[in-house]
């Protein structure tokens, strides 16, 4: 019998952590509960989980603390609850490294349905990295290396969560190729990836932080299209 995929789930309002643990034993997930974000923090090292669902607002360190904290540390799958509905808090979210945002209330079969996306998702990307064949790519001062998941720019190693770094090495992949926003939707995200077009936004600011454009190479927008890896 394989070994069940393990859920932390971080809300500070019992019934609803009930009500998650519930759905999720029904689908033969293991699940630990804790209720604020240093709790949060303890549990992760403790538990190990593969996913963790992660509420945004707690009592003393926040989830955008608890999430920057983790990803200092994991790159585990970590999907965003919470019952704010303005766009910057989910942009915000998804910059500090949250691989999904689920806005409350949600539905029981949507939540389901978004952690198994989401664990298959990473379960590829390790098996793509797990790989002997080496997938990299390679321009003037930058290197996107699939295969351990590594990016060096300038003689630099740069940390990058693996959905930047899959969305990089994808557009680096395909040079001088223009791909709309549902195009890299569906193939960095999936095809049953339930998010919107604003995630591709994000993750190509992201990107723009950390690799600035040279006179050989840039990420490029083309206006009412989406996005190229531009050399020149």
């Amino acid at each position: 019998m394989s070994q069940k995929q393990k859920i932390l789930i971080v809300d500070d309002d019992e019934n609803i952590s009930e009500l998650i643990t519930l759905y999720l034993t029904k689908e033969c997930f293991e699940t630990r509960s804790v209720h604020d974000g240093q709790e949060a923090v303890i549990a992760f090292d403790e538990f190990q989980p593969d996913l963790i669902l992660l509420d945004l607002m707690l009592p003393g360190m926040d989830g955008y603390q608890v999430c920057r904290e983790i990803r200092t540390r994991s790159k585990v799958p970590i999907i965003m609850l919470s019952a704010k509905c303005e766009v910057f808090d989910k942009v915000l979210g998804l910059e500090l490294g949250a691989d999904d945002y689920i806005e409350k209330p949600f539905d029981n079969k949507e939540l389901v349905a978004r952690v198994k996306a989401v664990l298959r998702r990473f379960a590829n990307a390790n098996d793509q990295s797990n790989n002997d064949d080496l997938k990299i790519v390679e321009f003037p001062g930058l290197s996107v290396n699939l295969s351990n998941y590594s990016v060096t720019y300038r003689d630099k190693k740069i940390d990058m969560p693996p959905k930047e770094l899959e969305l990089l090495y994808f557009l680096c992949a395909s040079a001088n190729q223009v791909f709309t926003r549902e195009q890299l939707l569906e193939n960095i995200w999936g095809y049953d990836y339930l998010g919107d077009t604003r995630t591709v936004d994000v993750h190509v600011k992201r990107l723009r932080e950390k690799i600035k454009d040279t006179p050989d190479w840039r990420l490029a927008t083309v206006w009412g299209i989406g996005y190229k890896f531009e050399t020149r």
